[in-house]
Order: structure tokens, then C-alpha cells, then sequence
């Protein structure tokens, strides 16, 4: 809700019909107008964008209607059950002093609150509107959820998402000779249905510049980027560096948010993989039109405890919703053997994400005995 409520910078494409997909943004009007009857605390001053807006399903959420009451966005997060508490502050939490120096619950936070200062940083530097121009110019995006489909049909296991990751916070570097596009090809080489990049800087020691030389290099997996998204803009600049997919995470984003960042997908014609960690999330993400891929991860990004039975428990809970759906399920972290590997599989995952690096050579011996990798 962060992007849908409190940013100023919605694009008509995610509100408006198809007559009015190609418009451009008007200027925001801060403060009262009225829409339908109802007292906005912030709307375009476009009839057209204001009718729109008006018949549409998000506008009319509850969670906008609380909003226009008087609710914070953490309020409302929190009774979704978003732990994270968003902060908007102008520089990283850490660098500050008294009261203005913020002590995040877990990493999780600390990640989120750091991501807010760097968008902040980085739509300064290049505003909406000229990352939406340079999405449009983007390279055609790929088939994600088709590559994987197409992958696990062929060898009967499910289809690798290999990682392109050189850090984590949990175990620091992983790969000091780092080079990104070597990786991809590897990973493509070995038939790696997809790649998933790690773009997030302080905390994984990625960047948009090796998902973009990834993209440039002929590699011809589809690509997801892997980034803690809080902001619309974020999916933009990455449709403009070449992804074809983006990672949505529920223990972050509200659900007008997840229903907004899968909008604003669908409009780019990218696929959203939505991660969730526990039943709850799940039955956020469920209630959603338009899932059509679903991360299980196993991994709790408040501890970094790895379970890999709870793929296995969420499955068994809500397996039948899920397949009823269509819906594609990727089991994530902790995915280490073939072991693992033919679990997740037993209890309905039809991709995983994993590593492939020599730090995990079992994996590595699962694929390639399939002719995976």
C-alpha cells in the first residue's frame, strides 16, 4: 500500500481501461477531492482518470477505505499480519543518532527499511516516468511460467531456478570470483529452465547492472530478478534492465499492494512469482485473482531457519485450492540433495529455486543425472 496510497505516482495503464493505457500520469492533487461521493485524501485531477479510478475493484478496497479514515499503512499492514513497519526516513536506519537511529526486529526489517532509502535515492536520480519510457523499450519479455512448465513436462523433476547470488546474510559471500554472465551461461548450458538474480546491493552484494548484462549476453532463460520490491517503480526498472519476472514477497507487501505490483506485471507482460512463508500469507495470496505462480519458502527471512517440511505442511493444507487454481508452486531454500529435492516434488512442487554453486555439489548431481544441469 506504500506505492498504491502513499506514493504520488500511479500509472493510468494499472487503473484505467485500454483506451487509456498509453496515457501518461497527470499531477497529483494533495488533499481533499471527491470521487464517487466519497472524500479522497488524494486523487488525479484527470475526469478521465477520476472515472477510472472511481469503477475500480482496488480503489473500492477496504483497505482504501480505511486508509481514506485516517489508518496508517502499518495499522493496516498489521492487521494482515505484515510485521515489517515501514518507515520512510531519509537515510539508512543505521547511520542515524538518538532518536532519529531506528533498531530493527529482524533482518527482514532491517532490509526493508534500507530498501526504502535506496528506491528513495534512486527515483531521485531517475523518476517514474522515465524508467516506465525505458521499460517500453525493453527487450520482449520471456515466457517464465511457460519455461518451466515446458521443463518439468520434458524431465519429469521439477524445473531449476538457478541462482545467480554472490552473498547473503546469512552466510556472507559465496562466491568470491564473482562473474555473473558466466554463471547464467553455465546454469543455461546444463538446461536450467530459469535464472533468478539477486539485485539487491547492501545486503546480497547484487545489482540491476548484472540482471541488464545478463540480459545483453544471449542468454535466453527467462530471468527473474530477485529484489525485495516495496515500490512500483522497482518493477519498472527491472522490466527496463530485462526481466522477465519479479519477485513479490506477502511477509512484506500488503495485499492492495501484491494486487497492484501483479497489475502492474500483467500490464508489462511479466510474470509475478509471489513468496509466501506461512498458511496465513498463503490464504492472503489465494484470495487474489490472477496468481498464477507461488513461492513456498522455506527459509523464515525473520530468523533464517531453514524448514524444508514446510512445503510439505502449506500443501497439505491448501494443495487442493492451489491445483484447483492452476496455480504453479516453487519450493524455495533448503532444497540441498535430490533428497529434498524428490520431497518437494512428493508434496506437489512442480519448480525450485536453489544455488547450484560447488557449495551444494548433490543438487548439482540431481540435475545433471536428469540432464537438468
Amino acid at each position: 500500500m506504500e506505492s498504491l496510497l502513499a506514493g504520488a505516482h500511479l500509472h493510468p495503464a494499472a487503473f484505467s481501461p485500454a483506451s487509456l493505457s498509453r496515457c501518461h500520469p497527470p499531477s497529483v492533487v494533495r488533499g481533499v477531492n471527491v470521487v464517487g461521493g466519497r472524500a479522497v485524501r488524494c486523487a488525479y485531477t484527470k475526469d478521465a482518470i477520476l472515472y477510472a479510478l472511481e469503477h475500480d475493484e482496488m480503489f473500492n478496497s477496504e483497505e482504501v477505505v480505511q486508509w481514506e479514515s485516517g489508518k496508517t499503512i502499518n495499522t493496516i499492514a498489521a492487521a494482515q499480519g505484515i510485521q515489517i513497519s515501514r518507515r520512510c526516513r531519509p537515510r539508512y536506519p543505521s547511520e542515524g543518532s538518538g532518536d532519529d537511529k531506528a533498531v530493527p526486529r529482524h533482518i527482514l526489517e532491517q532490509i526493508v527499511w534500507d530498501k526504502e532509502v535506496e528506491v528513495s535515492q534512486r527515483k531521485a536520480k531517475k523518476p517514474l516516468m522515465n524508467v516506465i519510457e525505458s521499460s517500453e523499450h525493453a527487450p520482449p519479455v520471456r515466457d517464465f511460467i511457460g519455461a518451466l512448465t515446458a521443463a518439468y513436462t520434458r524431465n519429469g523433476v521439477p524445473a531449476l531456478i538457478a541462482e545467480v547470488k554472490k552473498a547473503s546474510p546469512g552466510r556472507g559471500v559465496l562466491r568470491e570470483n564473482f562473474n555473473p554472465v558466466e554463471i547464467a551461461q553455465a546454469y543455461e548450458g546444463n538446461g536450467a529452465a530459469c535464472i533468478s538474480i539477486f539485485t539487491d546491493e547492501k545486503h546480497f552484494q547484487g545489482s540491476f547492472e548484472s540482471l541488464e548484462m545478463v540480459r545483453n549476453s544471449g542468454v535466453k532463460c527467462p530471468l527473474l530478478c530477485k529484489e525485495f520490491i516495496i515500490d512500483s517503480w522497482q518493477v519498472y526498472y527491472a522490466r527496463s534492465k530485462g526481466a522477465d519476472a519479479i519477485l513479490l514477497i506477502a511477509a512484506v507487501l500488503p495485499d492492495l499492494d501484491l494486487k497492484y505490483m501483479l497489475r502492474v506485471c500483467k500490464n508489462l507482460g511479466m510474470t509475478a512469482l509471489i513468496e509466501v512463508q506461512d498458511e496465513r500469507e498463503l490464504d492472503r495470496v489465494l484470495k487474489i485473482d490472477g496468481v498464477e505462480l507461488i513461492g513456498i519458502n522455506n527459509l523464515s527471512l525473520e530468523t533464517f531457519v531453514v524448514d524444508t517440511s514446510n512445503t510439505r505442511m502449506l500443501m497439505e493444507k491448501r494443495g487442493d485450492s492451489i491445483r484447483d487454481r492452476g496455480i504453479l508452486v516453487v519450493g524455495e531454500s533448503g532444497l540441498i540433495t535430490p533428497d529434498d529435492v524428490a520431497y518437494a516434488q512428493s508434496a506437489g512442487v512442480s519448480a525450485v529455486c536453489s544455488l547450484v554453486t560447488p557449495y551444494f555439489p548433490a543438487i548439482s548431481n540431481y540435475m545433471i543425472q536428469y540432464n537438468v544441469l
